[in-house]
């Protein structure tokens, strides 16, 4: 049962990090072609209809698919003046305690998102842009990037009441 265990923790972390940099990359590629646009608008006088849409999606997915990869970097804000020590019962209670709040409104974000995301998805709805691309390609972050949340938030959970503070990231050893 513990193999079981550490491979879920193993394949969380594996996937929050290859989201991360998916979401990097989308950030990157983002950034790239607002400048497109810039250039376009400003120095050849001829804007586009795509950047401002293309843009936002790619905001709005980066941005759900970072949020597991700062979870488990614990890049979020962490006020622990009273429980520094990871190696603590408060320490580990109160953790815990704070990642089952994030598990629970990940998951009714979750039940939601899908909801609105399949009545999106039925009806066929696009966004009110000359592009129309379906919502479906966005709604559908907001769901993925919470769950994935949430599967990360238990793997926290795991690796706080068994693994060791050595093994655990810097960042949880330094507070």
């Amino acid at each position: 049962m513990a193999s079981v265990v550490q491979k879920f923790v193993q394949m969380m972390d594996a996937v929050s990090e290859v989201t991360g940099k998916v979401a990097a990359w989308l950030f990157f590629a983002t950034g790239i072609i607002v400048c497109y646009e810039v250039f376009m608008r400003y120095a050849l006088n001829s804007p586009t209809i795509w950047v401002d849409e293309i843009s936002r999606i790619l905001q709005v997915w980066a941005t759900y698919l970072a949020i597991a990869f700062v979870l488990k970097s614990k890049a979020h804000i962490v006020i622990d003046l009273a429980f520094r020590d990871p190696n603590s019962l408060g320490r580990k209670v109160v953790d815990t305690f704070a990642l089952s709040v994030i598990i629970f409104f990940c998951l009714i974000v979750v039940k939601y998102g899908i909801d609105i995301w399949w009545k999106s998805t039925v009806s066929g709805h696009t966004t009110d842009s000359y592009l129309a691309v379906p919502k479906v390609f966005i709604q559908s972050s907001i769901w993925f990037g919470f769950g994935q949340m949430a599967l990360q938030a238990v793997a926290e959970i795991v690796k706080i009441w068994t693994w060791s503070p050595d093994d655990l990231p810097k960042q949880t050893r330094v507070h």
